[in-house]
C-alpha cells in the first residue's frame, strides 16, 4: 500500500500531488526596498517544485510598504509587481507544484526602519506604537483584497493569510496585544472580525471557485481551547485550508502540554488536535525535519499536510528523496539560523 504522504488530494480543484509542503519563509537579502521578484526567488522556488514538493506556500509578501517586517521583504502592494510574482509561479507550475502565496501585515512588529511609528490593534506600550483608526483598518482590508487580486492575476493557486507569529492579523486575534473596546476588540468573534471580514470579500470578489483561501494561525490563542474556536470560526467564513503554527504567547497562561506519548512539540499537537476539530485540510508545522516523521503524522491521519521548513530549505530535492527512500541533507540545527540572515551563509544548502 502506498505511503499516505505521497498520495494526491484536491482542494478548490487544484491536484497537489502529495502532502509534503514548502512553508513560507523570507529569503531575506534577495529582495531590494522596492519589494520585487529576482531571479534567486524564482530560482529558489524553481528547485523546489523540481525536487517534487506538493505545496509550495511563497514566503510572506507584504501587501503595503509601510507593514513590512524588513526592507527586503517582496511586496505585493502595487500591480507592477505581478510580472515578477508570475514568474515565480510558472516556474513552480512547469514542475507539478501548487503554488499559493501568503499575504502580510507586520502591524506593531514593523521596524522603524520601514515605519517610524508601527500601528497596531492597540499601543505597544514596550515601545513607540499608536492603534489604528477605523479609517486605517478600512484601508488595510482594501489592500488585503487587492493583493488578493494581484494573486489570482499573477497565477497563484491561492492565497495563505498571515495570522500567526505576532503579525498584523494574529495581534487583532489575540487578548494580549488587542485591548479596543470598539467593534474590533473585546469577543473573540469581535476580535476576528478584521480577519473574518477580509475572508469574506476575497471570497466574495473573487469567486467561490479554483482560488484556495488559506489561513496560517496560532493554536494557542492564548489557549489551545481558544485556537479551536478560532479554527472553527475561520472554517464557518470560508476558509480552505488551515496551517496551524504558533500565536501570541500570554505571560499569565502556560504554553499547551502535549501528552507524554505524543513524539513532536507543542506546535504540532496543537495543530494535530484542531485536526480533530474541523472539515477541511489541515497543515501542521514546527520541528519536522525527515521523511519517517511526516510519513508517521500523514498515516495516522493526524494532519492532512505536513509543512517541512528547514529540510526543504537546504535540500531542495527533500519531497523526492523522500519518495525514493533516499537521505535527504539534514539540517546542521545551527543556532541562530544562518539562512535566515541569508541563504548563502547556510552552510547544509544545495542551492
Amino acid at each position: 500500500m502506498k505511503n499516505r504522504l505521497f498520495l494526491p488530494i484536491t482542494i478548490k480543484g487544484k491536484n497537489i500531488r502529495n502532502r509534503a509542503v514548502m512553508p513560507p519563509m523570507v529569503c531575506f537579502g534577495m529582495a531590494d526596498n522596492d519589494g520585487f521578484v529576482t531571479d534567486k526567488h524564482v530560482e529558489h522556488y524553481k528547485a523546489r517544485a523540481k525536487g517534487g514538493t506538493g505545496l509550495i506556500i511563497v514566503e510572506a509578501t507584504c501587501i503595503q510598504k509601510d507593514g513590512r517586517l524588513s526592507n527586503d521583504q517582496l511586496g505585493i502592494w502595487s500591480d507592477e509587481h505581478i510580472p515578477g510574482l508570475s514568474k515565480i509561479v510558472q516556474a513552480c507550475h512547469e514542475h507539478g507544484a501548487v503554488v499559493m502565496i501568503q499575504i502580510h501585515h507586520g502591524g506593531l512588529k514593523t521596524p522603524t526602519s520601514v515605519a517610524d511609528i508601527p500601528a497596531g490593534p492597540s499601543i505597544d506600550k514596550n515601545k513607540p506604537s499608536r492603534e489604528l483608526t477605523i479609517e486605517e483598518i478600512e484601508n488595510i482590508k482594501q489592500n488585503f483584497l487587492k493583493a488578493a487580486f494581484r494573486a489570482k492575476e499573477a497565477g497563484f493557486d491561492g492565497i495563505e493569510l498571515h495570522g500567526a507569529h505576532g503579525y498584523l492579523l494574529n495581534q487583532f486575534v489575540s487578548p494580549v496585544t488587542n485591548h479596543r473596546t470598539d467593534e474590533y476588540g473585546g469577543t473573540l468573534e469581535k476580535r476576528m472580525k478584521l480577519s473574518l471580514d477580509i475572508i469574506r470579500d476575497i471570497r466574495q470578489e473573487l469567486g467561490n471557485e479554483n482560488f484556495i483561501i488559506g489561513y496560517r494561525m496560532g493554536g494557542n490563542e492564548p489557549t489551545l481551547k481558544d485556537g479551536i474556536k478560532i479554527a472553527k470560526l475561520l472554517e464557518v467564513a470560508g476558509v480552505d485550508l488551515l496551517h496551524v503554527s504558533a500565536g501570541i504567547e500570554s505571560p499569565d497562561i502556560p504554553l499547551p502540554q502535549p501528552p507524554s506519548n505524543f513524539p513532536f512539540n507543542w506546535i504540532v499537537y496543537c495543530g494535530t488536535e484542531i485536526k480533530k476539530n474541523v472539515s477541511i485540510p489541515v497543515i501542521v508545522v514546527n520541528g519536522i525535519r525527515t521523511s519517517s516523521q511526516a510519513a508517521l503524522i500523514i498515516e495516522n491521519r493526524l494532519a492532512d499536510f505536513v509543512a517541512v521548513g528547514r529540510g526543504h530549505l537546504v535540500d531542495p530535492a527533500w519531497a523526492n528523496k523522500a519518495i525514493n527512500k533516499m537521505e535527504s541533507i539534514p539540517c546542521l540545527e545551527c543556532k541562530p539560523c544562518k539562512w535566515f540572515k541569508s541563504g548563502e551563509l547556510c552552510p547544509g544548502r544545495s542551492i
